[in-house]
């Protein structure tokens, strides 16, 4: 494990650059000089999947590439005693950060909310929050609150989307029917919110927690972003992806198969061009 007080530097200097990042307007990017990026679904805290992505991604050879990753945390990978280690991936993150402050990214999901607002997550009988936490006691000892505090700090100036020149919108879901005239582009890129935000029935818990992706909510929620197409993460995939309507994507990067899309960042797509973005890895 890294040495609590670099990581906490680490940590502060992957804030500061997130903070900065260009294009950014609240908790939105709009994405400039980039030919490409490569966006993952969600990570959940899968190691080997991270790796095979950050290869594929080749920074250092593609200079105006960039890389988007998504909900990290929670994950079915445990230390001895139990812990979940998934929070190895922030860490990770935050180093990509500081190497390439432009062009790596991570998309605040419902999970990185849930843990940082204290809102218990759930599965089976194991509360994930507690583990999560579990897992930062055992790699940091008794410096584990502060590496806690500092991840929070970072929670706090995520991105919870990303917009690009040639119209697509990157999120991790999109809200439903329901809770969809409660979000605005404008709301987003807000550079406060309130805690209500986040809470249910908040226009940006909805933005992370709709589970709606028919046809006719995805293209009226795209019109309120002015985009056409759209990628998220969210729903579990057998195959890595699907493809639940004729202007999106779902990306699932947590298993196996795992998916991806590389998608140029310029130039008119079509349906054709869009889902042509998709890769196995």
């Amino acid at each position: 494990m890294p040495d609590p007080g670099r990581l906490l530097t680490t940590i502060a200097r992957a804030v500061d650059a997130t903070r900065r990042q260009p294009g950014r307007r609240g908790r939105l990017i709009d994405l400039a000089g980039a030919d490409d990026l490569l966006i993952a679904g969600d990570l959940h805290g899968h190691l080997g999947n991270f790796q095979m992505l950050y290869k594929a991604a080749d920074l250092v050879n593609n200079p105006r590439r960039h890389l988007v990753l998504q909900e990290v945390v929670h994950g079915k990978f445990r230390y001895p005693n139990g812990g979940d280690k998934s929070h190895q991936i922030i860490d990770l993150y935050c180093a990509m950060k500081i190497q390439f402050p432009d062009r790596v990214h991570l998309l605040m999901g419902n999970h990185e909310i849930a843990q940082w607002t204290g809102r218990p997550v759930i599965k089976g009988d194991e509360d994930l929050n507690h583990l999560f936490i579990d897992g930062l006691r055992q790699a940091y000892g008794e410096r584990h609150r502060e590496i806690e505090s500092a991840y929070f700090d970072l929670f706090a100036v995520l991105p919870l989307a990303i917009r690009t020149g040639n119209r697509v919108f990157l999120s991790h879901s999109l809200p439903t029917p329901k809770n969809r005239p409660l979000f605005s582009l404008e709301h987003l890129m807000r550079d406060e919110h309130p805690e209500e935000d986040y809470a249910p029935k908040g226009p940006l818990y909805s933005l992370v927690w709709g589970r709606d992706v028919s046809a006719e909510n995805t293209a009226e929620f795209l019109k309120l972003v002015d985009c056409d197409f759209l990628v998220t993460g969210h729903i579990p995939c057998d195959h890595g992806f699907t493809t639940p309507n004729e202007q999106q994507v779902i990306i699932d990067s947590c298993s196996s198969p795992a998916a991806y899309m590389l998608l140029p960042a310029n130039g008119a797509l079509n349906r054709h061009t869009f889902y042509a973005g998709v890769r196995l890895i």
